[in-house]
């Protein structure tokens, strides 16, 4: 593959999904196969098991002198066969080796769980999401936004800029990281602006999206939103080792591996802080899930299979909007929850990756679950403007033979 198909994969999978040798599972016997695919109907798109040396090789080596990451967990499942290994350290001090089961902040991961229960609302009739999304937030949509949708929000199409924050810089902030931050404040301070676009025009990925997704939830459902997500999603799949840790909550409870941010320093050589620690109330309902590799894949299984959202609602999250993105110019990549990837080989992928400092994960399956993908990364620079280099060998090792 040539460098500039691995920067056209990397930047779709950014914007969508994106010390000591690698500890591996060889791959098993291939799984039962979805109904569709076993009755023969639909011809499995990978039908070879998981490349174990090439994953092996992704992982390699991680650990404190590595360049790009401390750790990472990964998941390869499907019916064409499982593998799953890690690497690296769960503690740069202590050198201890990397938690395999362990927990990790899944950041945008989250949407695809907040997508999923709009999803649910509408195939019980308690929203429409072709409705305008004031219909049920009308003091929080002022009349500017009065035409935007449900499904704008969930495809990123709505126009409403994102809220002020304390910038961009890792250190803007590692000095606001222990903030509380209300959701409420942060749509009235976006809706404020001027709208980037007419609603429906444009993509634009954004967070203010699904934070007003999760006011949206919170109004129909009359449930804070962690409590929706529990009741509808985690509990009936026992995800038991998922959570969304609250406004004020700071640790990552349970087993798990510890963030870094790489620092430089005037002399050449680099500090890596410890970024475990941090308050995600100001990404909520966007992006403050934490997970486990097994219950993000098992999340994966039921949502692609069907079981979470019904299957007329479930296209959406697979309907990319025919529009173009507001910044590239390129054509839109997001679904409602999920983005699309077309693969070298022609394999289209669909998943969606987050990033919180100190941790790069990603969900990803082909629609017919012939190959399903979970991976942590402990990236030393997670909200870096590039993909990963170990998340995007890994993602290459999963998908491509």
């Amino acid at each position: 593959m040539n460098a500039r198909m691995r920067t056209l994969i990397a930047a779709a999978l950014v914007m969508g999904m994106a010390s000591g040798p690698a500890v591996a599972h060889a791959a098993s016997a291939p799984v039962s196969a979805p109904a569709s695919a076993a009755s023969g109907l639909v011809a499995p798109l990978v039908s070879t098991p998981p490349n174990a040396a090439a994953l092996e090789a992704a992982i390699a080596g991680l650990g404190p002198r590595h360049r790009d990451a401390t750790a990472a967990l990964v998941r390869v499942g499907g019916t064409a066969g499982r593998w799953q290994g890690s690497s690296g350290v769960a503690d740069v001090r202590t050198g201890r080796d990397a938690v395999d089961q362990g927990r990790f902040r899944a950041g945008s991961v989250t949407k695809v769980f907040t997508a999923a229960v709009v999803l649910q609302l509408a195939a019980e009739g308690r929203l429409d999401v072709d409705g305008p999304v004031r219909r049920h937030l009308p003091g929080v949509v002022p009349d500017a936004y009065g035409g935007v949708t449900v499904r704008q929000l969930l495809d990123h199409t709505s126009g409403i800029p994102a809220a002020d924050g304390p910038g961009d810089s890792f250190e803007a902030q590692w000095e606001h990281r222990f903030d509380v931050t209300d959701p409420r404040a942060q749509v009235a301070n976006a809706v404020a602006k001027e709208r980037e676009f007419a609603p429906g025009t444009a993509q634009h990925y954004l967070n203010i999206n699904y934070t007003v997704l999760g006011l949206l939830i919170e109004k129909v459902t009359g449930m804070r939103y962690a409590d929706a997500v529990g009741a509808r999603i985690l509990r009936p799949l026992g995800l038991h080792r998922t959570s969304f840790p609250g406004p004020t909550e700071t640790r990552i409870h349970g087993p798990h591996n510890r963030g870094y941010q790489a620092i430089g320093k005037a002399d050449g050589s680099r500090e890596l802080r410890d970024v475990t620690e941090w308050n995600s109330s100001n990404r909520w309902a966007a992006g403050d899930v934490i997970s486990t590799t097994a219950d993000l894949e098992r999340f994966t299984v039921a949502l692609f299979s069907g079981r979470v959202v019904p299957r007329t609602q479930l296209e959406a999250m697979f309907t990319v909007p025919g529009v173009k993105d507001f910044e590239s110019g390129e054509p839109a990549a997001m679904a409602a929850g999920l983005s699309r990837i077309v693969l070298p080989d022609g394999t289209v992928a669909w998943g969606k990756s987050g990033g919180r400092h100190g941790y790069n994960t990603a969900i990803g399956a082909t629609r017919d679950l012939s190959r399903t993908l979970v991976y942590s990364v402990n990236a030393t620079d997670a909200k870096g403007q590039d993909m990963n280099p170990v998340a995007l060998g890994v993602i290459m090792a999963a998908f491509t033979k």
